[in-house]
């Protein structure tokens, strides 16, 4: 149901989503609600009365323009305390959000929809993730210098997104990546390694990733690199392409 408070929308889901704190139960519902606080994704708001650990009112006031005067809570397990991790509204202007408990996401130790992990964010039931094998010619420069050439890419197309082109590790210039400990984490793909480039001009941080164990429902990219399209230069069949201006992985 889409709301004209600060563009702010929300909808029940049907699925089972449980999150833990240091291995505590804090919530298990089977009536989230989904909120798009922001335009790209949403976040899971859980009945008050599915909430297991105890919430303590940290003084704190969030304040928003669409949801009103959230309360800020400390969540309180037996073996740990994560301060600032919930919000409620009880005066919300959007009636559907005074009786729910937003956690901070990362605050959590895990989420789990149904029984499946999920990381970074909860699921956009809108948004879709195509994987598709394909002979188009994809060259990718940095620095004035090709590092990977691949006439066997996988293209991924994303809702709302770019698309990216994975590519065989053997078509990419192996000897100009750098290892990285960055990390970052998909909800539709796992969990991403990094490699920066010296292509002779400097070091290029963390232009590169990998998903080395994707989620089932991205398997067919497991071991391929892709490169930022931000942060390089693309071609596509001799096309260079403009630079996207969204710079998700």
């Amino acid at each position: 149901m889409a709301s004209s408070q600060d563009a702010v929308r929300i909808e029940p889901s049907r699925k089972r989503v449980r999150t833990y704190l240091d291995g505590e139960l804090v919530a298990d519902t089977t009536r989230p609600f989904l909120v798009w606080e922001v335009p790209y994704y949403p976040v899971y708001y859980v009945p008050a009365a599915d909430v297991r650990a105890e919430l303590i009112p940290s003084g704190a006031t969030d304040r928003s323009p669409g949801r009103g005067d959230g309360e800020v809570l400390d969540v309180k397990v037996a073996g740990a305390t994560a301060q600032g991790a919930a919000l409620r509204y009880p005066a919300s202007p959007l009636e559907q959000l005074r009786g729910l408990i937003r956690f901070d996401f990362s605050a959590m130790s895990e989420w789990l929809e149904e029984d499946e992990p999920i990381y970074y964010h909860a699921r956009d039931p809108y948004s879709r993730v195509d994987i598709l094998g394909s002979s188009r010619h994809v060259r990718i420069e940095v620095d004035g210098v090709t590092v990977a050439d691949s006439r066997q890419p996988r293209i991924l197309f994303e809702t709302g997104l770019p698309p990216r082109y994975y590519l065989p590790l053997s078509d990419v210039r192996m000897d100009l990546l750098r290892g990285s400990a960055t990390q970052t984490h998909c909800p539709y793909k796992g969990t991403a390694s990094y490699w920066s480039v010296d292509a002779g001009q400097g070091l290029r941080e963390d232009i590169v990733w990998i998903y080395r164990s994707p989620l089932p429902e991205s398997q067919k990219i497991t071991g391929l690199a892709c490169f930022y399209d931000e942060k390089a230069t693309v071609f596509v069949d001799g096309v260079r392409q403009e630079k996207p201006l969204t710079p998700f992985s």
